[in-house]
């Protein structure tokens, strides 16, 4: 059912913690299914220099998490804008039907906290990031949302 690579980033995830001064933080999710991501990401020179995790759900999420992180580190911040769940997908080797929704929740959260850091540095979102700020995407499951 799961390929050797989603195993692997479930039972020895990457990256997993929290970064005290992150430059950015997006959480995603929908606590009614149980699947809720958060990504903390630190930017240096235009580059994310260190990203991590925190989530709560099956283990396509964490997988999908850690594997989106290995993915990310080091790039630059327009090369981050290029994640897609096609990416992390193919990266773990495929994903059962199912569990699709878990890459697209690791995609939504990179984007959140990249539009909370761009929003934090008073930078203009980058056109990719433009529905993503507009809640359509973040906020989207919440019963309220302080936007």
């Amino acid at each position: 059912m799961y390929s050797e690579k989603v195993l692997d980033h479930f039972t020895h995830p990457r990256n997993v913690g929290e970064i005290a001064d992150a430059d950015g933080v997006g959480t995603v999710g929908n606590p009614r299914c149980g699947d809720i991501m958060r990504f903390y990401i630190k930017v240096e020179d235009g580059r994310i220099s260190d990203i991590t995790f925190k989530t709560f759900g099956c283990g396509a999420a964490v997988a999908t998490s850690s594997m989106a992180t290995e993915l990310i580190r080091g790039k630059t911040l327009d090369e981050a804008l290029q994640l897609t769940n096609k990416t992390v997908i193919e990266a773990l080797e495929g994903l059962p039907p199912q569990k699709i929704h878990c890459s697209v929740l690791a995609e939504e959260a990179l984007r959140a906290a990249l539009v909370d850091y761009y929003t934090k540095h008073n930078l203009p979102l980058p056109k990719e990031l433009e529905t993503t700020a507009s809640c359509d995407v973040c906020c989207r499951n919440e019963p309220r949302c302080d936007k």
